[in-house]
Parts: structure tokens; C-alpha cells; sequence
């Protein structure tokens, strides 16, 4: 088997393969090293919004997290030690960016492709490249033009001192909120450039002491406990984003009262205030950006960007901006994993086609016409509320239950049935509707990223976490198509091999 990807996703596959007799696979990882987006984000400020007992794997929970909410750098050394005590580096293939998947109808394998011209053969693959982890890059009249450094904070240019520069900060969501605080003391002048104001709620983020890292590390149940109630409170606060959007009334109360505290300023707190329903768009959470905003250096612009000259930003009003770095918090392209790989399945179909309506799937990790194929972190597997790696092991066990069926020797080709695969599509469709994403009763409307330019919502999963786990729980070979093997079949046992 093939894994792409050597971020949270890939490694739980790989870890739970050996864990079941299996060490017939390899990893490709298009970069030199592992942790997939912690690997990648490394702007000033970046952390979890996630707490850290919950933001881990339940069968490798972390008892010396430093802090509620865990830093970028102590997330992936957190996923390097994952990998060392499993001993995955080794199969780890480094710098080999999968460029294509074909399936060979005829032999019943896929054919995988690298950039640099190597190719290889696999029964199975189990693409784990991340739900965002490609930048969305704004389009901005004369972006291309700027005389000085800009860059994605996912492409963060730590070769640029931003001391004492003039700095334009393009977008004001997730990346923002943690990157403006941190750069906002530097330099000589910050402008912020917010499209939608955001629903911002307390961090309440704090470090651990030695005793209390003590006490989840030998006190029995402790740590496990901590984990337990995080994930059941996240559960509890999904009511208002699955069930009944009103309830996140309460929500948005708190979320002015923070707002009214933090910021004094009339003109600046109305800016500020967001006019649609909590939970539309990812809730944030901040102690300290409310505070840089206030800053007198620190200005957050409103007004549409009209175009970029060669040394400043042009907005709708006519005003121009001296800028000397721009930096782009502009998020991700979300949970379309045919981006940056030529996937075609059956017949030579091709999965970007499949998908140009909006990325779809069977239970987010499987999809019809790509035998074999399976997705971690694949459409509407996205959570607004709780842990993603909570959802990736869920779909890691149901994938594992559909490679079992290949090891038997019953089938040598898992395909779910078209039919299957729509009917839950339009079940999902049906259970948005009474969703927060769906909340028709919201003033003044919203739209985000977890909506495809079709109008559907294709990231997020439109229910309780627990609704997932119970859906994955267990895999029906009835869902998937009937295949005899076939004596030309790739053996059960042969393993991932270099293409002739």
C-alpha cells in the first residue's frame, strides 16, 4: 500500500497497519521532513485553537504539553516523536511529491508517478496530503508588481526582518488573529485589511506548571479524564452548530461582551462586530489580538483593496498605503485532495472532473470509480467544533476494515457503489439544512470556506463527532461494489514495488 503524506493522517495509517500485522507499505512525503501543516506553518504566533489533550492521538496521548493550547513547534515535535517511537522514519520516503495516481484496470494496482520521473505500483493508496495545506493566494490587481517581499503566512519568510517596516497584513481570520499580536510590537506601522469581521471568543490559554504536568503523567486516569472532558464539552457546544443555530445566541452574547472590554474604541469596536451567526465561519479564539488592534501603529482597514502598487495597497475609498511587506493570511484551498495530484480511477476518470462541482465522497474516504482509493481528511470530514484527529481515526479504522476485505483474498478491488455513494450525499445535503452553515434566519448572511463556489458545503461534517465515530464504526461490503478476484490480481502479499 501507498500513503501519501507524513503529516497526522499518514502516520495514524501507518501506526495502526503495523498494529494490525501489516508492514507492506510505504509513505510519500513531498517534503524533506514529516508533520505535514505543523511542518509548514511556521509564522510568528502559530498554536492550536484546539486544547492540547484533545489535539493528540488516543492511543499516544501526551502528558508534558507545556500549555493548554499547544505551539506549532511543540505540535510537531510532538508528531516527530509519534513517528520515532513507531518507528515510521524509515518508511518515510522523503522529497517525493506524488504528481499522479492511475488505475491500471487491467492489472487491478495503481500507478503512482513522482516528480522526478520515478513511478511505482500499489494495490492500494490511502492519500493523507492534508485538508489545508495549499494556500489560497489572493488575486489582487498588481499583487505580482510590489517591489518588496510578500508571502503566505503558510510560506512564512523568515528571512525578512519586519522591524521598524511598514507591514500590510491581507486577510483577518484564523492566521491573522495569531500572527498580527506577535508582529504588531516590531513594526513601525500595521495595517490590518479585514473583508468579514470574525466571532471572537477568549483563549483563556495559560501554561502548565511542573506539578500539574506531574500529575497527568503518573496519576492514573488523569490525563485521559482531561481529554474526556474537552471532547465532551466541544460535543455539547455542536448543539448550536448542528441542531439548532439559535442557541448560538448565547455564544455571540459573550462574544460582544469580550469585544465591549476589549475594545474601547466606538469606530473600531463596530468594525470589529461581526453581523451573521456565530459558527458560519470558524470561530476564533484570542486574548491578545483585540489588544494589538488597539495599538495606535496598528490601523484595521475595511475598505475593499482596489489594486497594489509597486510600494503600497490602493483601497475603494482612494486612500494608498505605503506598504514595505506584505503578508498573506489568506487560509487554504479546503479538502480537495485532486489539487496537486492527477488522480484517474476507472475507465480514466478524473477525480478533478468527479469533483468540479464540489469535492464528494462516500463517508469522506472513499469515492466512486477509484477502486482502492481511499482519503483521510476527505470532503465534509472537517469539524467547526472539536479535534480533526479525532475524525482521522475513525476514518483510519474504517479504511483499515476495507483493506481487511483485500487481505482475505474475496475481493482484490473495494469500490463503493455509486447509488451509496449519492444517497449519502443527499442525506448530507438534507442535515445541513438545519445547520448553522444553513441558518437562513442569520442577518446578514455568510459565506466561508466551508463552501464550495457551487453553494454546498464540502469541508464540514454536518453533525456531532460522536455521529461520525458511530457512522465509521463499522464498514458494510454491501456499500461497495461486488468484485471477483481474478488470477492476473496483484498477490495479497506482493509489496509496494518500482513500476518496470
Amino acid at each position: 500500500m501507498a500513503i501519501l503524506g507524513a503529516g497526522f493522517g499518514g502516520l495514524c495509517m501507518a501506526i495502526k497497519l503495523l498494529e494490525s500485522g501489516h508492514d507492506d507499505f510505504m509513505i510519500f512525503e513531498k517534503s524533506a521532513s514529516s508533520g505535514g501543516t505543523w511542518r509548514d506553518n511556521t509564522y510568528p504566533g502559530c498554536a492550536c485553537d484546539v486544547p492540547s489533550h484533545l489535539y493528540s492521538y488516543s492511543f499516544a496521548q501526551h502528558s508534558r504539553w507545556s500549555r493548554r493550547y499547544a505551539s506549532q513547534a511543540e505540535i510537531l515535535a510532538y508528531i516527530r516523536e509519534v513517528a520515532r517511537r513507531y518507528e515510521l522514519d524509515d518508511r518515510i520516503v522523503y522529497d517525493t511529491p506524488i504528481t499522479s495516481a492511475e488505475w491500471d484496470d487491467r492489472e487491478r494496482f495503481w500507478r503512482l508517478s513522482t516528480r522526478d520521473g520515478r513511478r511505482f505500483t500499489a494495490r492500494a493508496v490511502v492519500s493523507a496530503v492534508g485538508g489545508l495545506h495549499l494556500p489560497a493566494l489572493p488575486r489582487i490587481p498588481g499583487l505580482d508588481r510590489f517591489r518588496g517581499p510578500t508571502f503566505h503566512t503558510a510560506r512564512w519568510r523568515h528571512d525578512v526582518d519586519l522591524t521598524e517596516k511598514r507591514v500590510a497584513v491581507i486577510g483577518a481570520g484564523a492566521s491573522a488573529v495569531q500572527v498580527v499580536p506577535e508582529i504588531a510590537p516590531r513594526v513601525s506601522r500595521l495595517h490590518v485589511f479585514q473583508r468579514t469581521p470574525q466571532w471572537i471568543m477568549p483563549r483563556h490559554d495559560r501554561p502548565y506548571s511542573a506539578l500539574e504536568r506531574l500529575a497527568y503523567r503518573f496519576v492514573p486516569g488523569l490525563l485521559r479524564g482531561s481529554r474526556a472532558f474537552h471532547y465532551w464539552k466541544a460535543e455539547a457546544a455542536a448543539l448550536g452548530f448542528v441542531v439548532r443555530p439559535k442557541l448560538m445566541r448565547a455564544g455571540e452574547s459573550r462574544a460582544r461582551r469580550f469585544l465591549a472590554r476589549s475594545i474601547a474604541d466606538p469606530v473600531l469596536r463596530n468594525k470589529l462586530r461581526p453581523r451573521y451567526r456565530m459558527g458560519c465561519k470558524r470561530v476564533l479564539v484570542s486574548d491578545t489580538y483585540y489588544p494589538a488592534l488597539s495599538q495606535p501603529h496598528v490601523e484595521l482597514v475595511t475598505d475593499r483593496i482596489v489594486r497594489v502598487t509597486p510600494d503600497g495597497i490602493v483601497t475603494a475609498d482612494g486612500a494608498t498605503r505605503q506598504i514595505d511587506v506584505i503578508v498573506q493570511a489568506t487560509g487554504f484551498r479546503p479538502f480537495d485532495q485532486s489539487a496537486e495530484i492527477t488522480v484517474r480511477g476507472r475507465g480514466g476518470r478524473l477525480l478533478a472532473d468527479e469533483w468540479r462541482d464540489g469535492p464528494q465522497a462516500f463517508r469522506g474516504v472513499a469515492v466512486t470509480g477509484f477502486p482502492n482509493y481511499f482519503l483521510i481528511m476527505g470532503p465534509n470530514s472537517g469539524v467547526g467544533h472539536s479535534s480533526i484527529l479525532f475524525m482521522i481515526e475513525c476514518q483510519v479504522r474504517y479504511i483499515r476494515t476495507c483493506l481487511s476485505w483485500l487481505d482475505s483474498g474475496r475481493t482484490d478491488c473495494v469500490e463503493v457503489r455509486p447509488e451509496v455513494q449519492d444517497d449519502f450525499n443527499q442525506r448530507l445535503e438534507a442535515a445541513q439544512q438545519r445547520t448553522v452553515w444553513k441558518d437562513e434566519g442569520q442577518a446578514g448572511g455568510c459565506t466561508s470556506w466551508y463552501t464550495h463556489s457551487s453553494g454546498r458545503n464540502t469541508a464540514i461534517w454536518p453533525g456531532f463527532t460522536s455521529s461520525y465515530w458511530l457512522s465509521t464504526l463499522r464498514a458494510s461490503q454491501r456499500d461497495y461494489l461486488p468484485v471477483r478476484p481474478r488470477e492476473t490480481a496483484v498477490p495479497v502479499k506482493t509489496p509496494l514495488r518500482r513500476a518496470a
